[in-house]
């Protein structure tokens, strides 16, 4: 900018010249009136994202899943259909509890007349992992409305609160982002559990088709992601180590809340990470 000399001029507007781009970003150059006629660059942010681009990323980030789930969704309508639930009831399930390892759970305790209490008790059991998700993901969840948070815990599945979790890692969370995440894996699984007691035993095994590693390498996948934060690998010793001495103890779905309370707890002990020296 113009200084000193120029005091005797009349000071004149400044004048915006021509804009240009710069990295992707708007730039506008504005020339200094006082002496020289320079420009000054000065830059523009970039504009929010749109929510309807919020929850197509999410949509896309989450794809993988989805179709990874894709086999397991077929093979639970097809178990389902042998006890003797119709597809509607299916599809009602799938709408209802959307938690396919405690749905897998429930047909495996299956019988009739249906003992509700142990099938709900081993459903509360597997699912006990999501209190600790909820409690997790929930601050990053601040600036949802109080009924997208409702509705987005409803939502809440493994994959989802690991994608949640790594997005607002690097960027704020937004409500669209999440129903992105949420929405594409719950309508595909209900759709394809559905699909599944649809068309029953004719589906076959998933291993026969290598399908069965498919759900294992989704979640190495997302573990995965977390490398880098404070106390990755003894969280992840302390749950795999907790879980497998549980399973050879206990069969079951307890190993699942055990595995999970033994990797919180050992996260909660670490000490903080230290930051840098300024």
């Amino acid at each position: 900018m113009g200084i000193g000399c120029a005091a005797h001029r009349k000071p004149q507007p400044a004048r915006t010249g021509r804009r240009r781009r710069t990295e992707g970003f708007p730039v506008i150059f504005i020339q200094d009136p006082p002496v020289g006629g320079g420009y000054t660059a000065a830059m523009i942010a970039p504009p929010e994202p749109s929510p309807w681009h919020e929850a197509r990323a999410g949509a896309v980030a989450i794809l993988p899943a989805a179709v990874a789930v894709v086999p397991f969704a077929l093979l639970l309508g097809a178990l389902a259909a042998e006890k003797g639930l119709s597809p509607l009831e299916v599809a009602l399930m799938s709408a209802l509890v959307f938690a396919g390892s405690s749905q897998f759970v429930a047909l495996d305790l299956w019988t009739t007349p249906a003992a509700w209490v142990t099938l709900g008790s081993a459903a509360l059991l597997v699912n006990l992992r999501h209190i600790l998700m909820g409690a997790s993901i929930a601050p990053k969840m601040a600036g949802f409305h109080p009924i997208a948070r409702v509705l987005a815990l409803l939502l809440l599945a493994d994959e989802i609160w690991a994608m949640a979790e790594r997005r607002a890692a690097a960027r704020p969370l937004t409500a669209a982002y999440f129903f992105g995440l949420g929405g594409l894996l719950y309508v595909n699984w209900v759709l394809f559990t559905t699909a599944g007691a649809v068309v029953g035993a004719r589906f076959g095994d998933p291993a026969a088709y290598g399908f069965d590693f498919a759900f294992t390498a989704i979640f190495i996948g997302l573990i995965a992601g977390f490398r880098h934060t404070r106390g990755f690998l003894p969280t992840v010793a302390a749950a795999a180590l907790a879980a497998v001495a549980t399973q050879a103890v206990l069969p079951g779905p307890v190993s699942i809340a055990v595995g999970a309370a033994a990797g919180v707890a050992v996260a909660a002990i670490l000490p903080p990470r230290r930051e840098a020296a300024a």
